[in-house]
């Protein structure tokens, strides 16, 4: 017998857990609710301050980089905090203890956060593309470096995406009703019969995913692949030219901001792939195209490694960018420096 968990929380997953006779699927889902009750207040506690602290750093433009990758960060981490605000801490946390939420039945705003939810999404997903082609010319295209790769052309760049981000997603204010609907599905608002029967909203729906995140996936492969291609040829050409046993001081240069680059891109597409395929496949089961079933329970997991690439961007620095770490040890001793300078010494 199969039972389906998509109106369950935290509480009801603890109950559901002792039962001896559901499905696997259904179980693991509900391990997964019971795992979601302390993993996303962890996340929450922990990426709003990881967040804060990351464009603090980078805003002093201490940490050694050219001021349009910092101009890219500083947006990315941005994006990030405002995701872990809207979507999971007033989404995804309302929905695992919803009992405690049931006044947000009355709050007629739904469809404003979620025009605001998956705008914000749109951008920390396109600016992640953005940075990448930055440094796919700042590495491949010597030409064109001068001319884009600066700090204005970065203020542009990312100014354009967030205003096409806002007005792309504006149709989730028709399409959603204003009410919450307060259940782990894509649309998180209540949405009537027509609109999710009808065959134009699913293809809009399904035009979104396959914008965000399907495009910016194979772009960022592409232009991964590309930089690859070229840093390989490059070396070979410069190792013939110096020597193999001769320091290249341009090389090392590059050498972190290619680092940084891959491990934020490995970081977005593993995190991502999962919420990708579940949403693509999601849309066309109402589209009645079905090839293959995916249990529910994918989904849950999927948004929580979604979530969580919301909080890995510090650690990537910290482990890749030496002098971020020194400004992150800086500001984590600030408040007990400043404390111990309150204190008269006798």
């Amino acid at each position: 017998m199969v039972v389906t968990t998509m109106h369950r929380g935290f509480y009801d997953g603890l109950y559901w857990l002792s039962q001896d006779w559901i499905s696997l699927p259904s179980r693991i889902q509900d391990v997964l609710w019971v795992t979601q009750g302390v993993y996303y207040p962890i996340l929450a506690i922990a990426g709003v301050p990881m967040n804060i602290v990351t464009l603090v750093i980078l805003s002093r433009k201490k940490c050694g980089l050219s001021k349009c990758v910092t101009s890219y960060l500083v947006a990315m981490a941005a994006t990030d905090l405002m995701i872990i605000i809207v979507d999971l801490i007033l989404r995804h946390m309302p929905m695992v203890y919803h009992i405690h939420f049931i006044f947000l039945y009355s709050v007629p705003v739904c469809n404003i956060h979620a025009v605001l939810l998956y705008a914000v999404t749109d951008c920390s997903v396109w600016f992640t593309v953005t940075f990448t082609f930055d440094r796919f010319l700042a590495i491949c295209c010597q030409k064109l470096k001068s001319k884009y790769c600066s700090e204005k052309t970065a203020a542009v760049v990312l100014g354009t995406v967030s205003v096409l981000s806002c007005l792309k997603n504006t149709f989730w204010y028709f399409m959603l009703t204003a009410h919450y609907w307060l259940m782990n599905r894509p649309w998180f608002c209540r949405v009537t019969n027509d609109v999710r029967e009808s065959r134009f909203w699913v293809i809009i729906e399904f035009l979104h995913h396959i914008l965000t995140p399907a495009l910016p996936f194979v772009l960022i492969l592409l232009l991964n692949v590309f930089t690859v291609r070229h840093i390989l040829v490059t070396s070979r050409a410069r190792g013939r030219l110096i020597g193999q046993s001769a320091r290249d001081p341009e090389m090392e240069s590059r050498r972190k901001s290619i680092i940084l680059l891959f491990v934020i891109s490995a970081n977005f597409i593993l995190l991502w792939s999962m919420i990708m395929v579940y949403s693509i496949w999601n849309r066309m089961l109402y589209l009645r195209y079905l090839s293959v079933w995916i249990n529910d329970f994918v989904q849950e997991l999927a948004f929580m490694l979604q979530l969580l690439s919301c909080c890995t961007n510090t650690v990537i620095y910290a482990v890749t960018q030496t002098k971020f770490r020194e400004q992150l040890k800086s500001v984590l001793k600030y408040p007990f420096t400043s404390i111990r300078q309150c204190i008269p010494s006798f």
